[in-house]
């Protein structure tokens, strides 16, 4: 059967249902329902007698009878109780809402034997399931209902009545349409008539389920262990084929995609390296600089991720790789995602070249007019200007250079692809890419997101910074907190305050902002204090943000707008106010703000003394650990992997539907293994025994966009 059938053809999915799935789950074909998977089981092969049932119990079910209705309350409190008796024991079921009253009036009898399903819980000193599931104990066999599936749905689907148990009626019409006998290693089982999609060389290699079984026991597994073989299987093709994508793009790229030759390391570097180098480079950034000179030196184009804490030097590793494109006649460009970090940088790059004979520029929004025109673009068109510093700015069609040889994204998941790749047709030859980013990425998901880079790690901090001291504050302690912003001001040193600004309840933010700000004004009425947030003009931000930045006020309040922002190395503390409305990675990363001098610095995290596990267990790892990359791998696996699909940050064609990135490391690196050593033994994609594959990995990539050649 063609699985690409719209699901309008299957029984029980009329034109509004057929709607309703599409807009709400983005389900349209009989393929669509097949890979919409349930998100757990529960095992129904076992019935309870009511004396058994506690309130810590999962789910239960219930052989008996109703004994009688009884209706109380009035409108909201209004609820439907049916007594519910085993023959030994009486229970409770009850129902809430006009609708569910009126249906449950209407489709259950006194006197008729039902299986009842759902949670315990005890009210009044008695046993009740609230909307349980109820069915004529006559329609059902304990042994064929086995594991029961449960669908996740909206409440939009649930008020219009597509609730889990309507899905999986409609998955169960698919499968019988689906579903035929076969035999397998000598044992007959159910399977869905689908084709394979993995050769079956590699189906024995690796001990997989055979694809229809494992699809049918995706749904309607015989045990617990048919469960987990299939959902194996689904995870490795998942993932197979994700690095199937990215590594066969990985290879085109490398053959086809000639690169600027930078043959020589010359005077601009030398000099740089003899008598401007402000200190010593760490043995990572040493590594670092050898493996991108071993690329540009190639003859192939370099696609790197360079990935680096704040604070770790990687700024001053673009830099002299730029040195090293203006030694073989090249030029260079850096693109920030905000007006003040390039302006930033361009004044480190100037700090750092104090007088040497290298023209850098800076072209942003603000650099308007003739003095933009002329002699910004003029010089970057002519090639006088050797190092170009910029925002989107310099993707613009007028930003035309006579020969860019090296482009530097900073903080490249704050760029589309598109973006990104414009900077490409910024030559006949695209230049050289090094991607940097401050935001450690976990192994797994770096061999995912960006699986196609090549990726250095700068994992020393540079000598003589001091670990920054994390320390966790209720917010009723607020008079030691204000002691030791005082101590610190008056060693000469500067405080960020931050407060979440979250789009569902801005107003609340933002008042709980401009109070703390006031409170800081009367405690401290001595001192000079900056305000800073995403509602501000940005004149009137950047203002504030500089006034902060020369050292003119000392205590900086803002919202998580300075995530990635200014440079202050005088600025030796982080208060984070309602820390617990921060993930991991922001955390960390207003965390890298301070600790950019040599002075030792603080990051204070204030919270409310009621906490949930999993926000104390965030607040402990950030108290225990500077480290980017533990913290990384922490927050991947308290909030997952996020949204994979689409051009904005990484070009991954298709859905993840079982595995999870945070889970499935050591499956990450078997499919990325496996797929190397499937090109590695047919990389013209021509074995016959490879057909179905190829086929599979074209049907999910043919109606995606190419960024496979973008960084």
């Amino acid at each position: 059967m063609d699985l690409s059938t719209p699901l309008t053809y299957l029984p029980g999915v009329g034109p509004k249902r057929a709607e309703m799935l599409e807009k709400e789950l983005r389900l349209r074909t009989f393929g669509d329902l097949l890979y919409y998977f349930p998100y757990k089981h529960i095992d129904r092969t076992r019935l309870f007698y009511i004396h058994e049932l506690t309130a810590d119990m999962p789910f239960v079910q219930v052989k008996g009878e109703i004994l009688s209705f009884e209706e109380e309350g009035v409108g909201r409190k209004r609820h439907l109780t049916a007594h519910f008796t085993d023959g030994r024991h009486v229970m409770d079921l009850v129902w809430f809402q006009a609708a569910a009253i009126k249906w449950a009036r209407q489709q259950y009898h006194l006197g008729t034997e039902y299986i009842v399903f759902g949670r315990p819980t005890v009210f009044n000193g008695r046993i009740n399931i609230a909307h349980p599931d109820i069915d004529p104990a006559e329609s059902l066999s304990l042994s064929s209902m086995g594991l029961q599936p449960y669908y996740h749905t909206t409440e939009k689907m649930k008020k219009s009545g597509l609730d889990s148990r309507s899905i999986e009626r409609l998955t169960k019409t698919l499968m019988d349409k689906l579903t035929v006998h076969s035999t397998f290693e000598d044992q007959d089982y159910t399977t869905v008539a689908v084709n394979e999609t993995l050769p079956q060389w590699l189906i024995t290699r690796h001990s997989l389920m055979p694809l229809g079984q494992s699809l049918r026991a995706m749904h309607y597994p015989l045990s617990a262990d048919e469960l987990r073989r299939a959902t194996y299987r689904q995870k490795f093709e998942e993932l197979f084929f994700i690095q199937l994508n990215i590594v066969r793009y990985t290879r085109e790229r490398q053959a086809q995609s000639r690169g600027h030759l930078f043959r020589i390391v010359g005077d601009y570097f030398n000099t740089f390296y003899k008598d401007y180098l402000p200190f010593q480079l760490t043995g990572a950034q040493k590594r670092v600089i050898r493996e991108i000179r071993a690329d540009t030196g190639s003859g192939k184009q370099m696609n790197r991720l360079l990935q680096g804490d704040v604070g770790s030097g990687k700024t001053l590793v673009a830099l002299m790789t730029m040195l090293i494109a203006l030694d073989n006649g090249y030029q260079a460009c850096l693109m920030a995602p905000t007006e003040i970090l390039a302006e930033q940088h361009a004044a480190t790059f100037r700090e750092f070249l104090k007088d040497m004979p290298v023209r850098v520029e800076l072209l942003t929004g603000a650099v308007t007019g003739k003095k933009r025109r002329d002699p910004i673009l003029e010089g970057v068109a002519d090639g006088s200007v050797q190092i170009l510093i910029g925002t989107h700015a310099l993707i613009e069609d007028s930003v035309v250079f006579r020969n860019l040889g090296l482009a530097v994204i900073d903080e490249q998941h704050r760029f589309g692809v598109a973006q990104r790749g414009k900077l490409w047709k910024k030559n006949t030859l695209p230049p050289h890419v090094l991607v940097m980013t401050a935001t450690p990425i976990p192994r797994t998901l770096a061999m995912t997101l960006y699986g196609d880079l090549d990726v250095s790690v700068i994992d020393e901090l540079p000598p003589g910074r001091k670990p920054i001291e994390t320390l966790h504050f209720w917010e009723e302690r607020s008079e030691s907190l204000y002691r030791g912003i005082r101590q610190q001001v008056s060693l000469g040193r500067q405080v960020y305050v931050v407060y979440p600004l979250i789009k569902e309840s801005e107003k609340i933010d933002l008042q709980n902002l401009e109070e703390g700000y006031a409170l800081l004004c009367n405690t401290f009425p001595d001192l000079k204090i900056s305000k800073v947030h995403g509602q501000m003009k940005p004149a009137d931000k950047d203002a504030e943000m500089e006034r902060f930045a020369s050292g003119e006020t000392q205590i900086l309040v803002a919202t998580t707008v300075i995530e990635v922002g200014v440079n202050v190395p005088n600025a030796s503390v982080m208060i984070i106010q309602n820390a617990e409305r921060f993930g991991l990675a922001q955390l960390h990363q207003l965390r890298g703000r301070v600790g950019r001098g040599a002075e030792q610095s603080y990051c204070i995290l204030v919270t409310k003394y009621k906490l949930s596990k999993e926000t104390k267990s965030r607040i402990q790892i950030m108290c225990e650990t500077n480290d980017g990359f533990e913290i990384a791998e922490a927050d991947l696996r308290q909030r997952g992997p996020g949204d994979l699909e689409g051009t904005q940050q990484s070009g991954i064609a298709f859905d993840l539907h079982v595995a999870n990135l945070a889970r499935d490391g050591q499956l990450v690196q078997l499919a990325r293994d496996t797929a190397n050593y499937v090109l590695d033994n047919d990389p013209s994609q021509s074995l016959p025994g490879n057909a179905p594959m190829w086929r599979r990995l074209y049907e999910l990539t043919k109606n995606e966009m190419d960024w496979s050649n973008i960084s």
